[in-house]
């Protein structure tokens, strides 16, 4: 089974919208194996968001993503990867068809609600981040 990293960023924790979220996925057939709520601090965004740290956005989205709380989730699933970055829509919800997750609920590009892994390699040092727990 694929794994991925979902995180339910700031946004979607302060609207309310968590378990509206990760309904979508369940209803989909995806398993959730690993869920928390946590307040990430610099660290951990900073070590996430490694490939951006040069470009100008990257301390305004250090800031957005600490915030507050985020949910990360850990989700299995056959063709997991794409089928997560499917269901969340495209990165602008101007652009993001109208039945995904950021199509119905992302008011803007900079707070687009969810973060996914977008490919194999890259949910496996993300989930290391998030959850370094479950590291081997």
């Amino acid at each position: 089974m694929e794994k991925t990293l979902v995180l339910l960023k700031p946004d979607a924790v302060e609207r309310r919208l968590v378990g509206r979220i990760i309904s979508i996925y369940e209803e989909k057939g995806l398993n959730i194996t690993a869920l928390k709520m946590l307040k990430p601090d610099q660290d951990i965004v900073e070590a996430h968001y490694q490939e951006h740290k040069d470009k100008p956005f990257f301390p305004a989205l250090v800031t957005y993503l600490t915030r507050g709380k985020v949910c990360a989730l850990i989700i299995e699933g056959e063709n997991v990867v794409n089928t997560v970055r499917k269901i969340n829509g495209a990165t602008d919800p101007a652009e993001a068809e109208a039945g995904t997750i950021r199509g119905q609920f992302a008011l803007s590009k900079s707070e687009n609600l969810v973060h996914a892994s977008d490919s194999v390699a890259s949910a496996e040092r993300e989930i290391k981040i998030w959850f370094p727990e479950l590291a081997n």
